[in-house]
């Protein structure tokens, strides 16, 4: 997978996979538009996979490792590893999914040609540091925009998003992640977990300054501020 990563994201139009700590293997999906007819599985299929194996037995598999973290290793290997399935369907189906199974999250944007390094880096300081995580990690990919604030910003960007099940200690976890987006110049996901500040923000986003003279134009008063605004933008 990580070999061909530049050709499975020129080639589709939206592609992300999601690895599973503790183990060699990912879950891919492509979407793409199609003019094909409608193909969707029957009711009872979609039941049993996206409603009792995505929610009900993976919660049941991260509650057991809540309970007993040294067993997810062992759990993650007798996830299903194979298997592929393929729907045409209008988009709004396709890209929404219920999700039952609570979870904390924190995820970064990097420029896309360290995507592989960085997993493997992350892959490597799980087993270092001896986390257990029951979660995906999930790498999804954009390409550049000239938005002030846009994580994608000036750069074809890969996004590593790492979760951890509720009631599970995460800050460990995802402050040694930071780390290691750290050296790519990674940027957090705006409404999701980070650890940053204005002063660490500031030296990611080459407008950042343009954004600032906008705020200060279009909200003198900061109307529109609050405690998480002050952190990552100052007063």
């Amino acid at each position: 997978l990580i070999e061909n990563l530049d050709e499975l994201v020129e080639t589709n139009e939206h592609f992300e996979f999601f690895w599973i700590p503790h183990t060699r293997w990912a879950l891919t999906k492509r979407n793409n538009r199609t003019t094909d007819p409608v193909h969707i599985p029957s009711r009872a299929k979609q039941w049993y996979s996206k409603t009792f194996l995505e929610n009900y037995a993976f919660g049941a598999v991260c509650a057991l490792g809540r309970m007993k973290p040294n067993l997810i290793p062992r759990l993650a290997t007798a996830l299903p590893s194979t298997g592929q399935s393929e729907i045409v369907d209008e988009s709004y189906r396709i890209f929404a999914s219920e999700r039952i199974v609570k979870f904390v999250e924190m995820e970064y944007a990097i420029p896309r040609q360290y995507c592989g390094e960085a997993l493997q880096r992350i892959r490597s300081m799980i087993e270092t540091k001896g986390h257990k995580v029951s979660f995906p990690v999930e790498v999804r990919f954009t390409a550049k925009d000239d938005i002030a604030l846009s994580t994608a910003s000036g750069r074809d960007s890969a996004y590593i998003a790492v979760h951890m099940y509720k009631g599970m200690a995460y800050e460990s976890y995802f402050r040694d992640v930071a780390k290691i987006m750290s050296d790519y110049e990674g940027r957090p996901h705006w409404g999701k977990m980070h650890f940053l500040n204005r002063n660490e923000l500031s030296k990611l986003y080459p407008k950042w300054n343009e954004f600032l003279s906008a705020r200060d134009q279009l909200d003198p008063s900061r109307t529109f501020a609050n405690a998480y605004t002050e952190q990552v933008f100052g007063k």
